[in-house]
């Protein structure tokens, strides 16, 4: 019954927004035709769609929100007008009961707020629909934050994309650009992200890795600082971090007034990405400006603090390359090797025809290429490369939208706080010297190194299989008809005198194996003392 009133309060939401104009007057059905002559005496379609999708979306409450907010990254589905209007959507519902946080800390801990801190905020610093966030001090006196999670958040979130489903088939069938946005995929990975948001141990092993990423060098440290989490006051539904203390990085009044260094912040900001990217492969997916604080203790040389780790991203190698090249490619113009790349990476299909994509590809970056460098958007060149490659079969995977995504939101940070950012000066060595280290022989020289015991361990197994595959293939053979004897015993003696000689030979490939890995490691060594 509840789902059933739900529905209903969808529906009546829809109605006033008129949302109806989402779909075209030919693919209606004819109750949506009936509703509509009843309801257009006292709703008018007048807003702009996105304005009256945002809206809607708004009043729907907390679960449709987060859903307006990922839907917003799929530029590569959405018209820009309806985007940009659904990224203006923010996170922010009141604050739950404060007993209600108490309780789930306490039951966490086993023990009252006040034995596990010395002092507690009842009264809560920030709301969202997921989590809301307490301050307090810990028994040394470090000024931690304290986030939990809303409760009874899981069973609204399981109901509402039960709905979310049901409203995406019924887009999808009634409507071509439903079907082309492939909306029931969009929420079934909405699904996944937000049920994920729901683990505070997942996102606290997220902050513990991007922290330890960009603790490795000096240089790393001072382009990006990751609060620590406190483990032992953290689980399931609660989080204990270190409480961070800097200036909101929309707040660009207040970091004038501290004299920083907006270039040098915004081009760290780039460097921050390709380094997650290309170097750790493990990224801050989630980077919108509420997420992102900065240190500017020090004016010249400012950092970077960021916060919820809860969504991050991650390619594989064959993507990361792929992507590294495609590029380098793009930016020298090189749209024929843009198409060969795509082909060759396996992203549209292989029996593409490559003039016909190279083509369409031109079409589509030159106009971009009219503009000066420092205008160009690197994320809006992606989504335009996407769109494309979409045409000829490509199916953009979810890790691709997740950096789709936060490019975007670098790209608009860095903009915002310097906007004459010329993306590509910093982006263009940086990809450069990636492919040239990782395809270094000192870098292969390692991988090598790294993989030697897997290779001593399959090498002396490799005649063996060799071997079992003959013997198959006999067996094979021999079982097809009478007249193949003949043949089979050829093949059987054959098979015997293979076997001989392996057993031979494996002895003695075991031996260079091993003087091999032995020659490789002294190569690698005299590399790295020289």
């Amino acid at each position: 019954m509840k789902q059933l009133m739900r529905l209903f309060s969808i529906l009546r939401v829809s109605i006033k927004y008129r949302l109806d104009t989402f779909i075209p007057q030919s693919r209606q059905h004819l109750l949506i035709k009936l509703l509509v002559k009843v309801v257009s005496p006292f709703h008018s379609a007048e807003d702009d769609r996105g304005v009256r999708l945002r809206t809607a979306l708004q009043e729907l409450g907390p679960v449709f929100v987060k859903f307006g907010q990922l839907l917003s990254t799929r530029r590569d589905l959405l018209p820009p007008d309806i985007a940009d209007e659904l990224a203006l959507l923010q996170d922010q519902v009141p604050p739950f009961d404060s007993s209600k946080s108490v309780a789930i800390i306490e039951a966490a801990l086993g023990q009252p707020v006040t034995q596990a801190f010395a002092e507690f905020s009842e009264a809560p610093l920030a709301s969202a629909s997921v989590a809301q966030v307490h301050a307090a001090k810990l028994h040394d006196g470090l000024d931690v934050v304290v986030k939990v999670i809303r409760p009874g958040i899981e069973k609204v979130i399981h109901k509402d994309i039960q709905l979310l489903f049901l409203i995406a088939r019924m887009v999808q069938r009634f409507s071509l650009d439903g079907r082309r946005m492939r909306l029931t995929e969009v929420v079934s990975d909405y699904e996944h992200t937000i049920f994920d948001e729901l683990d505070l141990k997942r996102e606290a092993a997220n902050c513990s890795q991007l922290k330890r990423n960009f603790e490795e060098t000096e240089k790393l440290r001072s382009l990006l600082f990751i609060p620590a989490v406190i483990w032992k006051l953290s689980g399931p539904n609660i989080m204990v971090m270190e409480r961070i203390y800097g200036v909101p990085v929309s707040d660009i009044d207040t970091l004038n007034k501290k004299n920083t260094n907006l270039k040098s912040l915004a081009e760290s900001g780039v460097e921050i990405f390709f380094t997650q990217v290309f170097e750790h492969n493990f990224f801050h997916a989630d980077m919108h400006p509420g997420n992102i604080f900065v240190d500017a203790t020090t004016p010249a040389t400012p950092r970077y603090i960021g916060i919820d780790c809860a969504i991050m991203g991650s390619l594989s190698d064959f993507d990361r390359y792929y992507l590294a090249r495609n590029l380098l490619a793009v930016f020298n113009r090189d749209y024929s090797q843009v198409a060969r790349l795509h082909i060759e990476s396996g992203w549209v299909p292989p029996g593409t025809n490559v003039q016909s994509f190279e083509g369409m590809i031109r079409s589509a970056c030159e106009p971009i290429f009219e503009k000066p460098l420092s205008e160009i958007s690197f994320g809006t060149l992606l989504i335009y490369l996407f769109q494309v490659a979409r045409r000829f079969g490509m199916e953009v995977q979810p890790s691709l939208v997740l950096l789709q995504k936060t490019l975007l939101n670098i790209e608009g940070l860095g903009r915002q706080l310097y906007p004459d950012l010329d993306l590509w000066q910093t982006a263009h060595p940086f990809l450069e010297n990636w492919m040239a280290e990782r395809y270094s022989p000192k870098r292969l020289l390692s991988e090598l190194k790294n993989q030697s015991p897997a290779l001593l361990e399959a090498l002396p197994a490799l005649p063996d299989l060799l071997l079992r595959q003959l013997h198959q293939f006999n067996g094979t053979a021999t079982s097809g008809s009478a007249a193949s004897n003949g043949s089979s015993s050829q093949l059987q003696g054959r098979i015997d005198r293979l076997e001989r000689s392996l057993d031979r030979q494996q002895t003695f490939l075991t031996a260079v194996t091993v003087i091999a890995l032995l020659s490789l490691l002294s190569a690698t060594a005299y590399l790295a003392l020289n």
